[in-house]
């Protein structure tokens, strides 16, 4: 009875310690002896981690720029612009409103700098920074009364236009006469969105500037900033604002609004990165369990020694517990650090929280993957009970077809090999095809973009140049270009900030052609507008005011009531989607007379360019469209460096599968070469047996993730704002070149141990 507690580890603490600085050893043999997997291993988890913390370190709302931007600046959370002074007791006295910024008047504008006009806001602020909504200087010095023509510029605008500190610019005011101002200096604000998604640029300037570019009182507004006790409360402090100030609102906007602008493409990237993070960490734990398995079956001999010697179950089971979770330790450890750089250097880094939790659930799915393996070889019998040969039973249905065929001999008995052990055959299969059909989601998005930069027209920029009249006429704004010999129509426009009917917020409406001759906006779900009082709306917009195709909405531009019925829903990719489009002739004349801008169709094949540039040589204001996939292009260099991450994991895969074919069937390579099959024919054979268990784990993670690509990029599409309709499988060109790659990697893969195990002499073979 001694002896036999003994051999359990649990009454001779002397042989116990002596067994764990034996498995110490062991495990330290072990991993050098396949310093290659191992490292592969390394290499794939930090690279799951790095793309779990850059992922979440884009969607969490503490790395929004708003967040940073607000906290410093103690910004307003409501900014309501009115069109004379408000009441500013009554405001203060609300309730819910903790302190008050301005009011601040301000004034249209237009920078002309080089032969470019933009339109900009002109805000003015005093000398002595505010305690509320307080720009953050970023570059230069702050507003000097002793230089009254400097401004400040916020830092996305300036960026823009190539504006530095000292650099001089002509503001020209609404009754067209010339200011020359130079930049004083740059500055960030919580207050409003990044520019050119939040327009016009703005610009603060001393209260006697404003007055001198814009001294009409009846072109400017003023401007309030309330700061809430708790945002929460935005709407309902809205309504009570605009109930007291009555019909003096001219736009009201939110903390809210700002914060969407400023995290859109944040937004979008941090769910890609989620989404091939999750389904990775899924196929690493695939891959983990498979390369624990088979370490567990190759090394069955070595573990049954073990245990003949004295080791327990629960002391190897421990034992390769602890090899294959530092692995996973290691690797996390690497991925908190390349994640934690690349994410402090693309904005604010990821709270120690979330990276706890990454870690800790990173940690906790190692464990999980690795426990099952570990404690099946801890089951191991001594050495008399070990099967050290494959198990035994019928031809699979692949090596039946393969003899009917005829084929040759090494591809039968490869068949016949392939699902020798059909757990790991199907985990390997599995482990494969995850990261396959991630790889092709990834080459989804690649195609959606790729629509996206060929036809702009799918997302509401068949307009490529937007057209303003400048020092011109409209109507001879509009000869002009239509004169040129690649426009092909001009579309009379104007965008208006519309209160919601809650009057709590502000959105974008857009009118652009006529009832008659609508703009060519890219419907996807009902139809177009055709009379007047009908619009079309973008997801976000639905979304926000809860309302359906065919449902009435009405709303408040500029103190005029607009109803519209809603009959379409088209792609919207900007302002999240919260974007109202009808034709010209359904606002009031004083809102579409004169159009502001004309939006130009051009002919197949004209270059935009060449055209904005003949276009600016006729004293004409000329932009062109940013199209969506430019903004989005840093998504290609994500889809690469994920598809290398997944890569590591399938080969991972890869490698394990191969060394257990070879382990299960080293004994028949000298029965194969005194049947009298060459060393080719004998690593075909091998080759075989991995090649077809990643033939099908490639084409089953192709086809799943064609089929599913589409699916889940209009589901992020939708809640983006964007809305459904957007998504693209990958091409059949795509498909075929991904598919051979992968298979012919995985075959090359396989093929360097087949080699060399079919060189080796036969009387040298023998069991691992």
């Amino acid at each position: 009875m001694i002896t036999m507690r003994g051999r359990q580890g649990s009454g001779n603490p002397a042989r116990s310690r002596g067994a764990g600085v034996g498995a110490g050893r062991w495990v330290r043999a072990d991993l050098r002896a396949r310093r290659g997997e191992a490292f592969l291993t390394v290499l794939a988890v930090a690279g799951i981690v790095a793309a779990l913390i850059v992922g979440a370190t884009l969607l969490e709302d503490g790395t929004n720029p708003w967040r940073g931007l607000s906290a410093r600046g103690h910004s307003a959370h409501v900014w309501i612009h009115t069109k004379d002074t408000p009441d500013v007791a009554a405001l203060k006295a609300l309730d819910g409103v903790s302190e008050l910024a301005g009011p601040y008047r301000t004034a249209p504008a237009t920078l002309a700098d080089h032969g470019r006009k933009v339109p900009m806001a002109l805000q003015e602020m005093s000398a002595a920074l505010p305690a509320v909504g307080r720009p953050l200087l970023v570059d230069g010095r702050w507003l000097d009364p002793g230089h009254p023509e400097g401004v400040v510029v916020e830092r996305t605008f300036a960026n823009a236009l190539n504006l530095r500190p000292g650099s001089p610019f002509t503001a020209v005011g609404l009754n067209g006469a010339t200011h020359t101002l130079f930049v004083s200096g740059l500055a960030e604000s919580g207050d409003q969105g990044f520019y050119p998604e939040w327009t016009p640029g703005l610009v603060w300037t001393l209260p006697e500037t404003l007055m001198t570019v814009e001294p009409a009182p009846g072109r400017t507004e003023s401007v309030t900033g309330l700061r809430l006790r708790d945002p929460d409360d935005t709407d309902l402090v809205v309504q009570r604002a605009v109930t007291t100030l009555g019909g003096q609102v001219q736009r009201v906007a939110t903390w809210r609004e700002v914060r969407a602008s400023m995290a859109l493409d944040n937004r979008l990237l941090g769910l890609l990165l989620a989404l091939f993070g999750g389904v990775g960490l899924v196929a690493a734990a695939l891959a983990l369990a498979n390369a624990t398995g088979g370490r567990v079956l190759m090394q069955r001999r070595d573990l049954a020694t073990l245990k003949s010697i004295g080791f327990t179950s629960r002391q190897i089971t421990r034992m390769l517990m602890a090899e294959h979770v530092s692995l996973g330790v290691v690797g996390i450890v690497v991925g908190l650090i390349a994640g934690r750089t690349v994410a402090m250097v693309s904005g604010v880094p990821l709270s120690m929280g979330a990276l706890l939790w990454i870690a800790a659930g990173t940690l906790l799915v190692v464990v999980v993957a690795v426990w099952l393996p570990a404690w099946r070889g801890g089951r191991t019998p001594p050495i008399p009970a070990a099967t050290v040969g494959p198990p035994r039973g019928h031809l699979s249905r692949i090596a039946r077809l393969a003899l009917l065929v005829r084929l040759p001999p090494a591809l039968v008995l490869g068949a016949r090999d392939a699902f020798t052990r059909r757990v790991p055959a199907l985990v390997t299969t599995v482990g494969l095809a995850v990261p396959m059909m991630m790889i092709t989601i990834g080459l989804g998005c690649w195609a959606t973009l790729d629509d996206f930069a060929k036809n702009p027209a799918k997302v509401g920029q068949a307009a490529a140049l937007t057209v303003r009249a400048g020092d011109l006429t409209s109507d001879e704004a509009r000869r002009r270009a239509e004169a040129d010999p690649d426009v092909v129509v001009a579309y009379p426009g104007a965008e208006l900030d519309a209160l919601v009917p809650w009057q709590t917020r502000t959105v974008r409406t857009r009118a652009l052609g006529t009832s008659a001759d609508p703009y060519p906006f890219p419907v996807v779900e009902g139809r177009m507008f055709h009379e007047r009082g009908e619009a079309v709306a973008g997801q976000g917009l639905l979304d926000l005011l809860n309302v359906r195709i065919g449902d009435r909405v009405r709303m408040t531009i500029g103190g005029t009531p607009l109803i519209v019925r809603i009959v379409g829903r088209v792609v919207e990719p900007e302002q999240d989607g919260e974007v109202l489009s009808f034709g010209t002739d359904s606002l009031a004349a004083k809102d579409s007379v004169p159009p502001q801008f004309y939006a130009l169709v051009l002919r197949n094949g004209a270059d935009p360019g060449q055209v904005r540039a003949r276009l600016q040589g006729q004293a004409l204001e000329v932009t062109q469209a940013v199209n969506p996939a430019d903004r989005l292009s840093v998504i290609r260099v994500i889809i690469v460096a994920l598809v290398v991450v997944l890569a590591l994991i399938g080969l991972g895969n890869l490698l394990t599968a191969s060394a257990l074919s070879l382990r299960d069937h080293v004994r028949d390579l000298a029965v194969l070469k005194a049947m009298g099959l060459t060393p080719r024919q004998v690593a075909a054979t091998l080759v075989t047996a991995t090649g077809l268990l990643v033939a099908a784990g490639v084409l089953c993670g192709a086809a799943a993730g064609a089929v599913l690509s589409t699916g889940l990029i209009d589901l992020e599409g939708r809640g983006s704002g964007v809305g459904a309709g957007i998504g693209r499988a990958p091409t059949l060109a795509m498909l075929t070149v991904a598919v051979l790659v992968a298979i012919g990697s995985g075959l090359l893969v396989a093929l360097i141990p087949a080699r060399g195990a079919a060189r080796a002499q036969v009387g040298v073979t023998r069991a691992v």
